[in-house]
């Protein structure tokens, strides 16, 4: 049986709900579908955001003949038997989930075809292409960065299934599914199955009953990542431990546990414990040397290295405030003094003039003077 997100999966942009950005009038993806342009692109952005649905729209636009490849299950072989198939004068588009899940001699035996133009590339990714794809194929792509679905966006979806429920249990759908649409449909279907009406309360008991399985794109693949880096931040190493455990158990890419482990280090042990950052990059790059199995205990010995290690976030919350800061001011104008005089012209305009070493006088732009970014805990 066809499952309901299938059946209801949007057939064109009028039907596509999200990423306004890309899709809405005059914007990238938009004018390319209604253009033709035929180029590779990879699609960034978390589950359920709607890379899957793209890619197949733009295929369709440009009568091309589509083919679908997961990178957990195909290899060369695949790419080659594609390559090799007569389509007429069709535009082959080979749409390539997780497109970081393929080796770097996968990704080098696909390049030439990218290049030559073969073959048009959208990969699919949840995880940042510029760690994970190698530069001469990522050079050849442009990146589009999808978002979560707001909550807004996710009641369109939900009205789209055309499935009866009130706004109690819409509006708390909407907040558990956290922006993936295909969570939220996936709930509504098994909800409707199990119990056959639509509440809160049943929703919440199909949340309970699901069979929690790891799906490194779905759901479980982010909560179980949530609770190894809040187990870490409580300092619960066996917590921690375990869902690191359950991760590399279920086949996460070590690469990514390692990779969360750094960012870690600095934004919430930080001043605490400088260190922490060197231990959590030396991990990492003993991930990259060693590889499955035996990085596992590298990566252990780092997380009990990081529980063990005092917090302080101070610096992270400093910067995230300064940010704030950059979003609503834009860029002010830096101070005349702090300026670099290199040209006679902006001597004579007084770039640097009254400048002194380590001087207690701000320095942030006079809009923002007495700021403070920096709390110390």
């Amino acid at each position: 049986m066809e499952p309901l997100a299938s059946k209801i999966r949007p057939k064109s942009l009028q039907e596509f709900v999200g990423q306004e950005h890309l899709v809405g009038e005059g914007k990238p993806l938009n004018v390319a579908i209604l253009q033709k342009h035929l180029f590779s692109f990879i699609l960034w952005g978390p589950p359920g955001s709607g890379k899957t649905t793209l890619a197949r729209i733009y295929a369709k636009s440009l009568d091309a003949k589509l083919y679908e490849l997961s990178a957990v299950s195909s290899g060369k072989a695949d790419i080659k038997k594609i390559v090799t198939e007569e389509v007429g004068d069709s535009p082959k588009v080979l749409f390539l989930d997780e497109i970081h899940r393929f080796n770097k001699a996968q990704q080098d035996f696909l390049l030439p075809y990218v290049e030559s133009g073969e073959l048009t590339l959208i990969g699919a990714t949840t995880e940042n292409p510029s760690f994970e794809v190698i530069s001469p194929l990522l050079s050849r792509c442009r990146v589009f960065v999808l978002n979560e679905l707001s909550l807004a966006e996710m009641a369109k979806v939900i009205k789209q299934t055309k499935m009866k429920l009130g706004k109690k249990a819409s509006d708390w759908l909407c907040a558990m599914a956290n922006g993936d649409a295909r969570q939220a449909i996936l709930m509504l279907e098994n909800t409707k199955e199990l119990y056959g009406k639509i509440t809160v309360e049943t929703l919440k008991d199909t949340l309970q009953a699901k069979f929690l399985r790891y799906d490194k794109k779905g759901d479980e693949h982010y909560n179980t990542i949530s609770a190894f880096i809040k187990s870490m931040r409580a300092s619960q190493k066996d917590a921690a431990l375990y869902y690191l455990a359950r991760m590399i158990d279920a086949g996460e890419d070590p690469k990514f546990i390692a990779r969360r482990m750094v960012i870690f280090a600095s934004e919430d042990i930080g001043l605490a414990h400088p260190t922490a950052l060197v231990v959590a990059n030396a991990v990492f790059r003993a991930v990259e040397v060693i590889g499955l199995p035996e990085c596992a205990i590298n990566l252990a010995h780092g997380v009990a290295y990081l529980c063990d290690c005092k917090k302080d976030r101070s610096a992270y919350e400093a910067y995230s405030r300064a940010v704030g800061d950059v979003k609503e001011y834009g860029n002010l104008p830096v101070p005349l003094k702090l300026r670099n005089a290199s040209t006679k012209l902006m001597e004579e305009l007084e770039y640097g003039k009254g400048y002194e070493n380590y001087t207690e006088e701000s320095m942030l732009p006079e809009e923002l003077k007495g700021k403070k970014y920096f709390k110390k805990v």
